[in-house]
């Protein structure tokens, strides 16, 4: 509801309160506009809500206008996810710290939304050796042949390879960037993200114009581990991001892989220590690997989601607002944004398509297929 992703922008505003005490909130209270007019005596009863949280609730609280806040935020941010909203992806929904905010860009793909699609992370150092490439390019490619979406974070190294080898490999990429998503870090970066803008989806909860901050590229890490069934770790020292990442992966319950390497390279050191601890092996059986992470056609994926027969005696504005509509309710901007037509036309062809009884709208401007 649009009432709902106000409040969910408005308590992310307020310092102090994390994405886990917001989900503490969301289930003690049932929605986050009813936590927001909520007394300091009734936030007291959640925990995690100590005095000094509480003050800063109080304080801050009273400068914030919700519904105010997200009309401003929208013009320099006009596309986000909250949890309030359906098409918020499924598996963030599952991890104990799901972000109050996903910011992005490019190409949505509401199969890998929903869950119909599997999405496997993969991760390295910086400054991978050349086997490390040679293997992240192979199994990038093998992703992507077989309809998985690899998601990663546009850093040096390891991460560019698997963005690179999946889209070469005519397959589907997600960037998770640590700065908003119309800042490229690293700026060398730049050809990449829009490559990636036009066939994949760059990601963040930092809004626009978040410039690179050490600090959060860690908390980045969770969301890349959120996003996938699985992470791959290719090659990583002992001290790096990719371990970070392994353990958010290990925490939300998602298959961790490791790549094997020599016992005295220092690159191999961190897969070796995980392997120690029972991540599973990427060997040279890579059918082995896609196996275990449940290869799907696409083609299976697609057709349970979506009917593509046409209707009959439709206007080609008509089918084409049909064909991007679903059993599951879309907000009207997701449709404008899919269906590229201007948002007038698009308010028409919905209000004709309601009168035919093809198409319901629901509170909050969302409509969905019948």
């Amino acid at each position: 509801m649009i009432a709902e992703r106000a409040y969910w922008l408005a308590w992310s505003q307020i310092s102090g309160v994390g994405p886990i005490l917001l989900q503490r909130l969301q289930q003690h209270f049932g929605n986050l506009e009813t936590a927001w007019k909520a007394s300091p005596a009734e936030l007291r009863k959640v925990e995690g809500f100590g005095s000094q949280t509480l003050e800063k609730v109080v304080q801050q609280r009273s400068r914030l206008h919700p519904q105010q806040l997200l009309t401003q935020h929208q013009q320099e941010n006009p596309l986000f996810w909250t949890p309030a909203d359906p098409e918020y992806p499924q598996l963030m929904r599952e991890i104990p710290s799901p972000s109050p905010i996903l910011y992005y860009r490019g190409e949505v793909d509401l199969a890998e939304n929903l869950g119909h699609k599997s999405l496997v992370g993969i991760v390295g150092t910086r400054q991978p050796s050349d086997y490390g490439i040679r293997w992240t390019r192979q199994i990038s490619t093998a992703l992507a042949k077989n309809g998985f979406t690899v998601v990663s974070g546009m850093a040096e190294g390891i991460d560019t390879e698997s963005h690179l080898a999946t889209m070469k490999a005519g397959g589907r990429t997600i960037a998770v960037l640590g700065t908003g998503v119309d800042v490229i870090y690293p700026h060398k970066n730049r050809d990449l993200y829009k490559q990636i803008l036009t066939s994949g989806l760059v990601i963040s909860e930092y809004p626009a114009k978040t410039p690179p901050n050490r600090t959060n590229f860690p908390r980045r890490n969770r969301i890349i581990a959120g996003l996938s069934r699985a992470v791959l770790v290719m090659e990583a020292p002992l001290k790096s991001g990719a371990l970070i990442t392994a353990n958010y992966a290990n925490e939300f319950g998602r298959d961790v892989y490791a790549l094997p390497g020599r016992i005295d390279d220092q690159p191999s050191q961190g897969c070796l220590k995980l392997i120690s601890q029972g991540a599973g092996l990427i060997n040279q059986q890579l059918s082995e690997l896609l196996t275990m992470l449940g290869a799907i056609p696409q083609i299976d994926i697609e057709s349970k989601l979506v009917t593509t027969t046409p209707l009959p005696n439709l206007s080609p504005e008509l089918q084409q607002v049909m064909n991007v509509l679903a059993s599951e309710a879309l907000t009207f901007d997701f449709i404008v944004q899919k269906t590229g037509m201007n948002p007038g036309l698009v308010s028409s062809a919905l209000l004709q398509l309601e009168l035919m009884s093809l198409v319901s709208q629901l509170p909050g401007m969302r409509y969905q297929k019948i």
